[in-house]
């Protein structure tokens, strides 16, 4: 069995992935411009200029796509505090360095291009908007574990994930093409981001199996959403989860299984007695995700039932 790596050990020899992924990276991403993506012939001036100010009949947005909306925005404004985490727990030094950098510039064009979306057509409230994001940012970001490389590499690669796919189903439900459109190119750069995340994450398991096993355990058990602590967020996952855009089974199929699956948690021969535990552990949390996403399906068929 391997010694357990140290903080500076692990980022020393994971740093060539690290460079490696982030040539890999700058190859296949493409350049794109936030204000290619926002239709600025339908903006008007608000009273402050000398138009009118924003009412609801003025959004094309149905609840759920404004729900999701805005809780993806936020979920992005929060950037500052997860540069913070990322630039933490892996470092500012030679590649990894790079990739920080080169991670937050893309980053924030997500939370430019959806914002201007959204001003400019009108689509939300944008003093409720401005009101959030000064509430959520103010508050920040915590991630539920914070214990170093590992800890941070598993994370990262399961939020990206789901980032993705709810920039991807979102953008179907808004019922209109631009907004389509505009998330599709936004989902794209988070599944490239995954995709680096991912392939660190693989280097990792090869050099500490137990303990990136561990690590594993500890971020699915609590994992949660990077926006969990903005305002509404309650009520908008479980308007978000009704219609179809992230809910259980989501997180489960199009989430969980697909990392697990190209770590091939369960075909790995490597793993000594803490990190077969381990993933008798990630066993039995797949096994009631399952069962919590079998329910989730049945009260909202149920819902539906009764709305008919």
């Amino acid at each position: 069995m391997p010694r357990e790596l140290t903080e500076q050990e692990l980022l020393k020899e994971l740093e060539p992935v690290v460079e490696a992924n982030l040539n890999r990276h700058l190859a296949l991403a493409k350049t794109w411009h936030p204000h290619d993506y926002v239709p600025w012939g339908e903006g008007r001036n608000f009273r402050a200029l000398g138009g009118t100010d924003w009412d609801p009949d003025q959004s094309g947005l149905d609840k759920a796509a404004k729900a999701a909306m805005v809780t993806n925005l936020l979920t992005e404004d929060n950037l500052p505090s997860y540069h913070r985490e990322i630039a933490e727990n892996f470092s500012l030094d030679r590649a990894w360095g790079t990739w920080v950098g080169r991670w937050t510039a893309e980053e924030n064009r997500h939370a430019i291009v959806i914002r201007d979306y959204l001003v400019v057509t009108r689509g939300v409230d944008p003093v409720a908007l401005e009101r959030a994001r000064m509430e959520n940012m103010t508050t920040g970001f915590v991630p539920a574990t914070d214990k170093g490389v590992l800890h941070t590499l598993a994370y990262v690669t399961v939020q990206e994930l789901a980032t993705r796919v709810s920039h991807h189903n979102t953008g179907k439900v808004c019922g209109e093409p631009i907004a389509d459109r505009m998330l599709q190119r936004v989902a794209v750069d988070e599944n490239l981001h995954m995709v680096f995340y991912r392939n660190l994450t693989s280097a990792a398991f090869d050099l500490q199996p137990d303990t990136m096993m561990r690590a594993l355990v500890d971020v699915l058990g609590s994992f949660q959403m990077p926006g969990t602590g903005m305002p509404d967020f309650r009520r908008n996952a479980v308007t978000i989860a009704k219609a179809g855009i992230y809910d259980p089974r989501i997180h489960v199929d199009e989430v969980i299984r697909p990392v697990l699956q190209h770590w091939r948690i369960f075909e790995r021969t490597d793993f000594g007695s803490e990190g077969e535990h381990a993933r008798d552990d990630i066993a039995a949390l797949l096994e009631d995700l399952e069962t919590k996403a079998d329910r989730f399906e049945e009260r909202r068929e149920r819902l539906l039932d009764r709305a008919v």
